[in-house]
């Protein structure tokens, strides 16, 4: 069988496990998806999108004209002479700004990179979300085979518990060694009833973040391991700064500054107008019951407008200095953002070096105490060791088994931030 087969036929296996259990499968894949399309923080943040989307628009920036229709009908009454008037009017009109400084291209330019900077941010949710469904899925597998743990653990004290009985049956055995076997069987059997509990917390954290049922329980896949892949530290720091999406939205923010500027400084140029449209007007009188006025009108006009603020105490120098500074500042922001996410892929590449050596260790010890219980089993049963050393094996193989799992969990965590922090994610916030 080839390990395509095999494949196959060992994911064929774990589907019929799933529905023989009544649960759903749940791969990391699939976690994935369902977070990416059930998350609330993603559903608020595509929301920010849409509205920079449609902001984003010429009619926004001001290109086009506005047009308006107004009407109104007044009436008074002359008290002295007893006339009573009566004025209808109404009108359609249109401004139209024809030039005011290249604003409206600057304000276009600054709803793209609104929107762009929107677009940024969704982004970094995703990233943000993916690494935390990692880490939460992965963290339910750690707390499934920490229960794994404390099960052979129990069964073990169980067995110890068991055996203790049946020699104090056949006299071999006095209730002091059956108390201490029970005491400690009943101390295992807690341990994994609490860690039942974990199990069943970090299950909902997880459905919590993909946004489904509290309730929902499933059949986990993926196996718990860790990939120790080597990385090479320039090829990350060149993957971070050309790809890492919170740079890219800091450099966004300078163009957003440099817009401001721009628009401050447009405030310097005239502004020409168009003013055009049609109004229409009736007027009647009446005195004592007659009509004596009645009037009408129809007044077609087109206005052009030119203006220019002459002096304004210094409010538009004051605001390009103000801009110029925020800029400045912006620079600064990106120069403290690129030594920021420097120092921290350093400081996680050696923790992923550290804890690939780990893990390394953690398996040489395991299999060591593996071992070492292995054969304390066989010793406690002749009566070679006593129930005490035996007991304190135990109690090293379960620190040993968890510190192992453990190392596997926190390379998981270090892999995770190292594709974050040099864009990894950027395929899935595309999609």
């Amino acid at each position: 069988m080839n390990m395509r087969r095999a494949s196959i036929y060992i994911s064929a296996l774990l589907l019929l496990a799933a529905a023989m259990s009544g649960q759903d499968p749940l791969s990391l894949s699939s976690a994935l998806e369902q977070a990416l399309e059930n998350n609330y923080g993603l559903i608020i943040t595509r929301a920010d999108v849409q509205v920079a989307k449609i902001n984003n628009s010429w009619g926004t920036a001001g290109r086009y004209p506005t047009i308006g229709f107004d009407a109104s009908d007044n009436n008074s009454y002359e008290l002295n002479n007893s006339i009573y008037t009566n004025r209808l009017s109404a009108g359609v009109g249109l401004n139209w700004v024809l030039f005011d400084g290249f604003r409206v291209n600057i304000s276009k330019s600054r709803l793209e990179n609104v929107e762009d900077l929107t677009s940024g941010r969704l982004a970094v949710e995703v990233e943000s979300t993916i690494q935390d469904i990692i880490l939460s899925y992965y963290q339910v597998l750690l707390q499934k085979e920490q229960l794994k743990v404390l099960e052979t653990i129990m069964n073990l004290s169980d067995d110890r518990y068991q055996y203790e009985l049946k020699k104090q049956a056949l006299g071999g055995s006095v209730t002091y060694n059956v108390l201490q076997a029970q005491n400690t069987y009943l101390t295992d059997k807690t341990n994994y009833m609490n860690q039942e509990m974990l199990v069943r917390n970090s299950v909902r954290n997880l459905n919590f973040m993909m946004g489904v049922e509290s309730s929902q329980t499933w059949e986990f896949t993926e196996a718990f391991t860790a990939d120790s892949a080597d990385y090479v530290l320039d090829d990350l720091l060149a993957k971070m700064k050309a790809d890492n999406q919170t740079l890219k939205n800091q450099y966004t923010d300078l163009l957003l500054r440099e817009n401001e500027t721009a628009l401050q400084k447009s405030a310097y140029s005239p502004s020409v107008s168009l003013g055009a449209g049609m109004d229409y007007g009736q007027t009647w009188a009446y005195s004592g019951g007659t009509q004596t006025l009645h009037t009408n009108s129809l007044t077609p006009y087109g206005n052009l407008r030119l203006s220019f603020d002459i002096y304004s105490a210094g409010v538009r120098r004051r605001g390009v200095e103000i801009a110029k500074i925020n800029e400045e500042v912006a620079q600064v922001e990106i120069q403290q953002m690129e030594h920021s996410l420097t120092n921290e892929l350093f400081n996680l590449y050696d923790f992923h070096e550290v804890r690939r050596e780990l893990l390394n260790v953690a398996n040489e010890n395991l299999a060591a105490a593996e071992l070492n219980l292995s054969i304390s089993e066989d010793k406690y049963r002749t009566g070679v060791i006593n129930s005490f050393n035996y007991r304190d094996i135990q109690l090293i193989y379960l620190s040993v088994s968890f510190q192992r799992l453990q190392a596997v969990y926190n390379l998981i965590g270090s892999q995770a931030a190292l594709t974050r922090i040099t864009g990894g994610f950027l395929g899935y916030a595309a999609e």
